[in-house]
């Protein structure tokens, strides 16, 4: 009974995995239309880079104000 388990789970993971590019591979249409257009949402990987800039920003300025108040 183990072994039609472990069967059916590794079957059902390999048709997963071969049928999830073609969920996925339809493309999103634009959402600005025109590139120069100024109202285009900044989303995904920006956005966190950005995120991610200006928390490393105050760790480091919260760290020299701490520095400075030791010496």
């Amino acid at each position: 009974m183990k072994l039609i388990k472990q069967f059916f789970l590794i079957t059902l993971i390999i048709v997963a995995a071969t049928l999830s590019p073609l969920v996925s591979s339809a493309q999103p249409t634009d959402p600005c239309g025109d590139p120069a257009d100024p109202l285009c949402p900044i989303d995904g990987g920006v956005s966190l880079l950005i995120a991610a800039g200006i928390g490393i920003a105050a760790k480091k300025a919260h760290d020299a104000k701490k520095t400075q108040e030791l010496k």
